[in-house]
């Protein structure tokens, strides 16, 4: 019997669909921008209709903790949690719900959580209260790359849950401490205990700095949005710092012989924001059109995945949690059944496919999507829409007037799913860091 596998679940912040080199992103100026990444999918396999949980970041990290549709907590119907929810009791991931780190631990796993948390604040919620042994992070949405404080002008830097303070960039700390992780964790690895290490970058999240951009920190302490900093050239640079983390990762897992049994997940919490690429997509983040949703997704597992292949199965963070649960050998607990589903079989066998139904709900401009096949319903504000994905990926075609059956099978299909979960509670927020006053609309 083959030994179960280390797992890396990386993921990325507000990155575009089409970034990365390997999803047709253009060069910059110093040349690649994702080449590690880029060779993960080229050794391992790549998802083209691959999808975030919401288009905002905690909605995405709540249901890629417990594999479930976000909505069922409370917590994930704000859009997103923002730092004026420190010492809420109720806005975080409660601390009896099962998660992938803690059903991992239980069946054996090493586990940490390196990067950020976003899922709320202690004394009430944390990481190493949901599962994780280890956590060396952030627990806000964003921070200064330099100064490591949050949007309210507090320090954000902890290891476990007391501050720790640290000189650096926080991409390459991140990708420092993962590769210590990996270091202390790969004896026990090898001897057959296996490690599950999140690695949640803030890269490449506003504010827009570089290694080289220090002197930034202070124009930026009062508003971390950076509304008027920025451009695609640091914004490409800040993605090369997390590639070349990446690669340091994966010479880590090469040096202790690691890299054959470890299965290597890159994706994003939701599609990019004001400097990203999304072609052929239309929309980012906070839009439930499918630039905010649809989002790079690699694997890589040498022992187990063929190397150079490509996937249109479709998919959501959750279903990488399920599949992480399947491979780790664990089991979901009965009183909280997964929504996610496990994609092993695809991974094993890239022409493999099933029906996969995904569905969306944001309190943002009462947006509701449903994706069946080629098809997507979408609603935004009071305007719905009937788009054929295949024919039509930057959704400029509405077929609902020439398909009127279809148009109200998949309203019904959305509605009756909505029935499931929980109402968007009144006091549930929307916190929007710019609007067409601040910059003209996508």
């Amino acid at each position: 019997m083959q030994q179960r596998p280390n797992i890396i679940f990386i993921v990325s912040d507000d990155l575009g669909y089409a970034d990365l080199g390997c999803y047709g992103g253009r060069e910059a100026q110093f040349g690649q921008v994702s080449p590690n990444i880029d060779k993960l999918a080229e050794g391992g396999i790549k998802f083209t209709q691959g999808y975030a949980n919401s288009s905002v970041c905690s909605p995405t990290r709540f249901a890629m903790i417990t594999m479930r549709y976000q909505y069922r907590l409370r917590g994930a119907m704000e859009e997103p949690i923002n730092s004026r929810s420190k010492g809420s009791a109720t806005l975080g991931l409660p601390t009896e719900i099962p998660t992938l780190p803690s059903l991992l631990r239980d069946a054996g796993y090493n586990t940490a959580l390196v990067g950020k948390w976003h899922l709320g604040y202690p004394p009430n919620f944390g990481p190493q209260r949901s599962g994780y042994d280890e956590f060396f992070g952030i627990m806000a949405g964003g921070v200064d790359y330099f100064t490591h404080c949050s949007s309210k002008g507090d320090h954000d830097l902890y290891h476990g849950e007391k501050e720790h303070m640290e000189v650096g960039y926080l991409t390459d700390i991140f990708s420092q401490r993962a590769v210590d992780y990996i270091d202390r964790m790969a004896h026990e690895a090898q001897g057959g205990k296996p490690f599950f290490l999140s690695l949640h970058y803030t890269a490449p999240h506003w504010p827009w700095e570089t290694r080289d951009d220090a002197h930034v920190a202070a124009d930026v302490a009062k508003n971390l949005f950076h509304l008027d900093g920025g451009n695609i050239h640091s914004y490409r640079k800040m993605i090369h710092h997390m590639d070349e983390g990446i690669g340091w990762v994966m010479d880590a897992l090469r040096k202790h012989g690691l890299e054959h049994n470890t299965l290597v997940v890159f994706t994003s919490d939701n599609g990019g924001e004001r400097f990203s690429d999304n072609w052929p997509l239309v929309g980012g983040k906070m839009d439930l059109t499918e630039g905010g949703i649809r989002v790079p997704w690699i694997a890589h597992w040498p022992a187990q995945i063929p190397a150079g292949t490509t996937s249109e199965q479709h998919c959501m963070t959750m279903d990488w949690s399920a599949t992480m649960l399947d491979i780790g050998g664990a089991k979901a607990n009965p009183d909280y059944p997964l929504d996610g589903v496990s994609v092993l079989p695809v991974l094993r066998d890239p022409g493999y496919r099933f029906e996969r139904p995904l569905y969306w709900r944001m309190n943002h401009r009462s947006q509701r999507a449903l994706r069946v096949g080629d098809w997507k319903y979408l609603k935004v504000d009071d305007h719905e829409y009937l788009f054929n994905l295949t024919h039509d990926a930057r959704e400029r075609a509405n077929l609902a007037a020439r398909e009127p059956e279809r148009m109200l099978t998949m309203r019904a299909q959305w509605e009756q799913w909505n029935d499931t979960i929980p109402p968007i509670p009144a006091d549930a927020t929307v916190s929007l860091g710019y609007s067409v006053k601040d910059m003209p609309q996508r």
